[in-house]
């Protein structure tokens, strides 16, 4: 199988999303031109070029894409060459309404923008195949290519009915027989039993609540269904070019796919993140997606998008302050990514993203966001040697797409509680420790792992919570959020509330209550050495068994009860939190409980705003802060991007990054 490193060469790959059929071909030359002055390696070509290249069922016009290609291959440019299959051309939709998709009141949803189609339509599947097939045998054997692209940021949803027959065929391969189905959906609740597989319907607009099982297993099916396409278009590159490695883009933390599942059959991981320049948070959520794509990847993967400037899509586009672009491109770097990328090359004029920034702006050559492409260009020459290293980390994160689908159902005890928002709290907390994260699935082997850390798993698995027993009764150390293991694999939930076997991990007798606070109510927590904090979203009527009691709950209709407990089992330690505590607090907490595990940062002891992350044998620093800082180091080091030698310190100003390597 080929992997990342068939395309990358021992250099970073570093380019964009590259669409000269917007442009007249007079452009073109000017392209590469600057392109080569930009130090660009590699442009993803063929995107949204459907219509191009089948202006009309069964024609192919590939004499513009065969210049492109030519001339890109002139100019010492590689090429990621993608399907297109992403927006179908408006004939389809004219000639074939059934390929297009119907959403849950069964209203058409109609092209004119992209990603118009349905995933499940054979028709829309064999178009997409014979595109796919032919492109393969065109452009198999051109120098330019490197990797191939399948379609793009796959997300789009179908509730029409040739979804529904692809729906109950799923079905009765997963459950066999329809008593299977309705024990595993539970309906006997609201007299909702099927008496046929033909009354199944995909969960469309109902008079009130839906069943929550039927919508988990339809996201379940509608993640697989679009897997399929992806696989088919795969399949097809593979039997024909089989050294040429595949990827399709992740769009960052995206609720539609399980990306453990879709990760697996991939050649290379790739992903798309846009964080917003003015949130002061951003470092960290960048942070948060590398490692989750990282972890997909099982090493090196690939940054395939990123704003050079503004986004259009936000209600104010803020564009990213100098040295912002730059620090968040190297941070990817230094998180494992083998390849930085943009959307796109050059800004568009027309369409719904003329607003959205390009390498090459609306101002062309001689604005400062070229200039900083080129000096970005520049720093990752330095880094080729990065290339096909690891990001050690020794703490991980429990990630399960299932158990989110899970959470989002309607009738929970909050509709303020969001899935993601708490992942990202304790990525975050973690992050500011200067820990480095892997994020695992429930059921992967945890053994390398000194702290494992489960935000919020509402569903988990029989396989789940065995593995996680294990995981402490050998000498693990877990730290577990609220409202977790409440639920199993068909959404029922566990006897007692929350399953008995977390319950004896984490030395509790029950949660009598789960209370959930409004917005704006806080519950006010004391610990003697986490000091008084206070915890928002959630909290809990918790009684313990085992577990010693951490902090407690003081005032309010809990006084008294605890907030955080910790507690042996076999010869691991296990923590539960029973509530989102203040950032402070949560920090602290996680880095406790990181001490005992053994758990400690890549270099100890670096002003607030600074990243530390180890890279192979590379120390990266970035300065997140809008201050400069002085970092202390152990040893000598030489940073690659400058070649300045270090010996007892390094000062970095306002968005600097080093990538010092040991003398």
């Amino acid at each position: 199988m080929p992997d990342l490193n068939d395309a990358t060469r021992g250099r970073i790959l570093y380019g964009a999303d590259y669409n000269p059929e917007q442009w007249p071909e007079s452009v073109w030359h000017d392209d590469i031109r600057l392109m080569r002055e930009a130090g660009v390696t590699t442009v993803t070509v063929g995107v949204f070029s459907w219509a191009m290249l089948e202006p009309r069922p069964g024609a192919r016009e590939f004499d513009w894409l065969d210049r492109v290609l030519d001339l890109l291959h002139q100019g010492g440019i590689e090429v990621c060459l993608a399907t297109p299959t992403a927006s179908p051309p408006p004939w389809m939709g004219a000639r074939h309404p059934e390929t297009l998709p119907r959403d849950e009141t069964g209203g058409v949803v109609w092209y004119g923008s992209r990603n118009q189609f349905c995933a499940s339509s054979p028709v829309y599947r064999d178009y997409a195949l014979r595109i796919t097939e032919d492109l393969a045998d065109r452009y198999g054997g051109h120098p330019a290519l490197r990797m191939w692209h399948v379609g793009n940021e796959y997300g789009t949803h179908c509730w029409c009915d040739t979804t529904a027959a692809h729906f109950r065929r799923w079905l009765r391969a997963k459950y066999g027989r329809l008593d299977a189905l309705n024990e595993a959906w539970g309906t006997a609740f609201w007299s909702q039993r099927y008496d046929s597989w033909e009354e199944i319907i995909p969960p469309r607009r109902a008079q009130y609540l839906g069943n929550p099982a039927q919508a988990l297993d339809f996201r379940r099916f509608t993640s697989d269904a679009l897997l399929e396409c992806f696989t088919a278009e795969r399949d097809a590159l593979a039997a024909r070019t089989p050294h040429i490695p595949v990827t399709t883009n992740f769009m960052p933390l995206f609720i539609g796919q399980d990306g453990w599942a879709w990760a697996a059959e991939e050649d290379v991981v790739s992903v798309d993140v846009y964080p917003d320049p003015k949130d002061p948070h951003g470092g960290a959520y960048g942070a948060m997606i590398h490692d989750l794509t990282r972890s997909q990847a099982g090493g090196p993967w690939v940054l395939m998008e990123q704003a050079a400037g503004p986004v259009n899509w936000r209600g104010v586009n803020h564009p990213k302050p100098h040295g912002l672009m730059r620090l968040w491109s190297l941070q990817a770097v230094a998180r494992g990514a083998d390849g930085v990328c943009f959307f796109q090359w050059r800004q568009s004029r027309q369409g719904s993203e003329k607003f959205h920034s390009g390498m090459v702006p609306h101002s062309g050559e001689h604005s400062r966001t070229y200039r900083q492409v080129r000096e970005l260009g520049a720093a990752l020459r330095e880094l080729g040697g990065a290339t096909g290293t690891d990001v050690p980390a020794r703490a991980a994160i429990l990630h399960d797409w299932h158990a989110w689908w899970a959470s989002v159902q309607d009738g929970r005890p909050s509709s303020r509680l969001h899935y993601e928002q708490v992942l990202r709290a304790w990525h975050q907390a973690l992050w500011e420790r200067n820990l480095t994260t892997d994020f695992a699935h429930p059921h992967a082997d945890l053994a390398d792992y000194a702290l494992i850390a489960v935000p919020h798993l509402y569903l988990l698995t029989d396989e789940a919570l065995e593995n996680l027993a294990g995981y402490v009764r050998g000498g693990g150390t877990l730290v577990c959020g609220f409202f977790t293991g409440v639920a199993d694999e068909d959404d029922r939930v566990r006897p007692g509330g929350v399953d008995q076997r977390l319950r004896d991990i984490l030395g509790l007798r029950t949660v009598h209550e789960w209370w959930p606070l409004d917005e704006g109510e806080t519950v006010t927590a004391e610990s003697p050495w986490l000091g008084p904090f206070t915890g928002t979203l959630w909290s809990e009527d918790l009684e313990t068994a085992t577990a010693e009691r951490v902090a407690r709950i003081k005032g309010g209709e809990l006084d008294g009860l605890p907030a955080v407990t910790r507690n042996a089992y076999g010869d691991g330690t296990a923590w539960y939190v029973s509530t989102l505590p203040e950032p402070a607090a949560l920090r602290a907490l996680l880095g406790r409980a990181a001490d005992e595990a053994g758990v400690s940062p890549p270099l100890p002891g670096i002003p607030e705003g600074v990243e530390a992350v180890l890279r192979g044998d590379l120390l990266f620093l970035l300065n997140h802060g809008r201050s400069p800082a002085v970092v202390p180091l152990p040893s000598a080091r030489t940073d690659l991007l400058t070649g300045r030698a270090y010996d007892t310190q390094v000062r970095l100003d306002r968005f600097a990054v080093v990538a010092l390597a040991p003398l």
